[in-house]
């Protein structure tokens, strides 16, 4: 099974996603002629290596004007654009049909997280950082090379954020910026402690469209890596994203992972919830809690987190500071995972997208993601289990 695997230490921008994924392979020609039939007036990109901390990397750049005397084309202080105009540059442009369909529908949700967080409509939205012009070809291109790669298996490691503040089109807002919290869903993040803005809206967007999987490198054969490299010196760390491209070894062992538990009987319930989103944060693959009996005939709660080995640390560390319980077991085991994928079906209340399960290419499992469920609802004043119905007859359909 072909596998690519990001390695978000630094972070992830457009750009760095794009320039690791030409470095690891994709044609910069094949990008070039993609990103020149969005037929977009003095615009240009350019690729060339740079040293990040010692590090090679490819850094993709796009630019204002065709001539030697180019400038590089930066966010706020060029022009921007409205979603019917991406979309519609998009639909003329010379990509394959799953990348024009991949690249329209991240922008659709990038319009509906902006809506969301400034209280409008996506006809009504602006799409300001990411509406600018070297963004829409940062995730334009991200299309075009993850389609070329046609990996079957994405994985994606927890994103290191950042910190502190970033200015914004609407003001000084904390990192990660609103729109980002809400692109990157429940995907595994963390923070350096650094005051820079690591994970971009537009990385956000991307990781968050195309993973399949969160954690650690995969068991894989690796065939190709690449480094893209962000505009940022960073003291002591490569500002990069690096891409693994390879095969996966279904005869390697299962992922280690480490359980944690404890038992609580003594803590307000109203807090197990912000614990949960905090080490989901922290990078826990699972987190869940099951009623138990405890000493004294008291009732409590078991809390269970399930974690990658190198975060063992870290997670019981918050689970100590943001709990009651003066004590953790943990042990390190095996987990067997089936392959997934997230598989947009069209239904008559828009696309759903269905999580995938796979062993040895048969799927076995085919759940649509409810989030899809309840937004498709909402917008047709539907219930819910109509959306349901109509998006498993869709699944079924294809069958």
């Amino acid at each position: 099974m072909k596998t690519l695997y990001f390695d978000c230490f630094a972070g992830a921008a457009g750009d760095m996603i794009l320039g690791a994924l030409i470095d690891a392979g994709v044609p910069f020609e094949n990008i070039q002629r993609a990103l020149g039939s969005l037929a977009v007036d003095g615009v240009s990109v350019s690729a060339d290596r740079v040293l990040k901390t010692g590090v090679s990397a490819l850094k993709f750049r796009v630019h204002e004007g065709t001539d030697g005397t180019r400038e590089p084309a930066v966010g706020n202080r060029h022009r921007h654009y409205h979603l019917k105009h991406i979309c519609a540059a998009i639909e003329k442009a010379a990509l394959p049909g799953p990348a024009r369909a991949r690249a329209t529908k991240m922008f659709q949700r990038l319009a509906e997280a902006e809506a969301a967080v400034h209280h409008s409509t996506m006809d009504k939205v602006h799409l300001h950082e990411v509406g600018a012009i070297d963004s829409i070809i940062d995730i334009v291109g991200t299309a075009f090379a993850m389609d070329y790669l046609a990996a079957e298996h994405v994985v994606v490691s927890p994103v290191n954020v950042g910190g502190g503040m970033v200015q914004t089109a609407h003001g000084l807002f904390p990192v990660p910026a609103p729109a980002t919290v809400r692109l990157l869903g429940t995907m595994p993040t963390y923070s350096s402690g650094v005051s820079l803005e690591m994970l971009t809206p537009t990385g956000a967007l991307i990781l968050s469209e195309y993973a399949t999987d969160f954690g650690p490198m995969p068991a894989m054969r690796v065939t190709h890596v690449g480094y893209g490299a962000g505009d940022r010196e960073l003291p002591d760390t490569p500002n990069v994203v690096r891409v693994f491209v390879g095969e996966a070894n279904a005869s390697a062992p299962a992922m280690r992972v480490v359980v944690l538990a404890c038992e609580i009987d003594d803590m307000n319930p109203q807090i197990f919830g912000a614990v949960m989103d905090r080490l989901y944060a922290a990078g826990a693959l699972d987190v869940f809690y099951q009623p138990v009996q405890m000493k004294k005939n008291r009732p409590g709660t078991l809390m269970t987190v399930v974690c990658p080995p190198d975060r063992r640390e870290a997670l019981a560390d918050l689970v100590f500071l943001e709990t009651t319980t003066i004590g953790i077991r943990y042990q390190e085991v095996s987990r067997l995972c089936l392959d997934r994928e997230l598989r947009p079906v069209d239904t008559p209340y828009g696309v759903v997208r269905f999580k995938v399960a796979r062993k040895d290419g048969t799927v076995l499992n085919a759940q649509p993601e409810f989030e899809d469920l309840a937004r498709a609802a909402a917008e047709h004043g539907v219930p819910i289990k109509m959306v349901q119905a109509a998006a498993q007859k869709a699944w079924l359909d294809l069958l």
